[in-house]
């Protein structure tokens, strides 16, 4: 994975995430790019590591036209700082060239074109920082650059028959990857020239290149900067990702409000009809306040009145949801992911189990992880104190992140 923010500015250098296909050899399911790897979509995954190596660079996604509500639960789980220089995705075309193609016209119409351009598969999340500052220079000494991995086994090549008809020398080979970058002007050229003389089923923007008659450099690639492609690649990549993340910790919250003046109370960024509201400085949420304390037990980071603290004016009447997406992004920034997290509410009333469902897919929205890493329970205390006596509600919550 990519070091945090060299001091570096690359505010000359645009970069092209190609993530318009549908990725039918994965299997079915959501297109490969937005599917969860460790509770994390691979595209933001993507994103991350090339904003990380290349502050001050422009990062342009090319989509298909049908997953722009998928995009912006992949922007979810950005920084700030790595979403600083993402441009709004522009739709691409039937194939890879052509959704190039309108990614480099987007960019050559926004009015600052850049002087290099990395061209790079949504779907390749560990592309490592010093492999893209390879791509930079290697680019910028000869205009056309590649990453290539040697190969290891022997290859043949066949006719339609297959028989053997010749067996290339392996020190001559190479297993090409990307991010592949160019000098802007070049490869727009290349592939406007492509597309005008009616040629689209070119594999890569190397092979653009060479076709309308530029030299192409190669320099090494990383055999770590894997390409999720089958079901197979998603079970290494979550074992990988997992594997980087060895520091696992769980935090405890608990958090308590009275019942007031209301008609309704705030649970898990629910609302849910009652014959009485909860007081309290913000919304009250019971639940989302003992997640969020969690999260912040799990990160030794102090709790949730010290980050907002109750007598600042501006928490009075606030949605739970801000303190509870300020503490996930905490645990991103740290290059950390949240596992699971599990809350128990106690209360007598309201019943809990019929909004059980939509409390847990708010909360996951709201902490970018997938459904299945929340729990939501409720009981009751056998009308014993008072949560029994119908004074209040209780909730209990546990956090599990992992940690670099």
């Amino acid at each position: 994975m990519t070091e945090p923010f060299p001091d570096t500015s690359y505010q000359t250098v645009a970069v092209l995430i190609v993530a318009a296909g549908r990725g039918s050899r994965a299997g079915a399911g959501l297109p490969k790019q937005y599917r969860d790897v460790a509770g994390r979509p691979v595209l933001s995954m993507t994103i991350s590591a090339l904003a990380q190596a290349l502050p001050g660079a422009r990062l342009l996604t090319v989509i298909h036209p049908d997953d722009r509500d998928l995009f912006e639960g992949c922007r979810a789980h950005l920084s700030p700082a790595e979403s600083l220089g993402l441009l709004a995705p522009v739709a691409g075309g039937e194939s890879r060239q052509q959704s190039v193609l309108a990614g480099l016209e987007a960019l050559a119409a926004s009015g600052s074109v850049p002087e290099l351009v990395l061209i790079h598969d949504g779907a390749r999340p560990f592309v490592g920082s010093d492999m893209i500052q390879s791509a930079v220079s290697t680019a910028l000494e000869y205009g056309a650059a590649i990453p290539g991995t040697l190969v290891t086994d022997t290859i043949k090549e066949i006719n339609a028959t297959g028989r053997i008809i010749a067996t290339p020398a392996r020190e001559r080979l190479r297993a090409v990857q990307t991010p592949q970058a160019f000098r802007f002007d070049l490869i727009l050229r290349a592939h406007q020239k492509a597309a005008v003389a009616g040629i689209f089923d070119l594999t890569d923007d190397a092979a653009v290149a060479e076709w309308a008659g530029h030299d192409v450099h190669v320099f090494p690639g990383d055999p770590a900067n894997m390409k999720i492609t089958t079901p197979e690649d998603f079970q290494r990549a979550e074992q990988r990702l997992l594997g980087s993340l060895p520091d696992i910790r769980m935090g405890q919250g608990f958090d308590v409000h009275a019942f007031g003046p209301g008609e309704h109370v705030w649970l898990g960024g629910v609302m849910i009809p009652h014959n009485h509201g909860l007081v309290g400085h913000s919304d009250a949420d019971v639940l989302m306040h003992a997640i969020t304390d969690a999260i912040f037990g799990a990160l030794a980071d102090g709790d949730i009145g010290s980050h907002f603290p109750p007598s600042d004016p501006q928490w009075k009447g606030a949605a739970s949801d801000i303190f509870l997406l300020y503490a996930a992004e905490r645990v991103r920034a740290r290059g950390g992911m949240i596992a699971h997290v599990d809350g128990t509410i106690v209360c007598e009333r309201p019943k809990v189990g019929p909004h059980r469902d939509a409390i847990r897919a708010r909360l996951a929205e709201i902490l970018s992880i997938s459904i299945d890493r929340v729990a939501v329970k409720a009981t009751t205390s056998e009308q014993l104190g008072f949560t029994g006596r119908g004074e209040g509600i209780a909730a209990l919550a546990t956090a599990t992140i992992r940690l670099p």
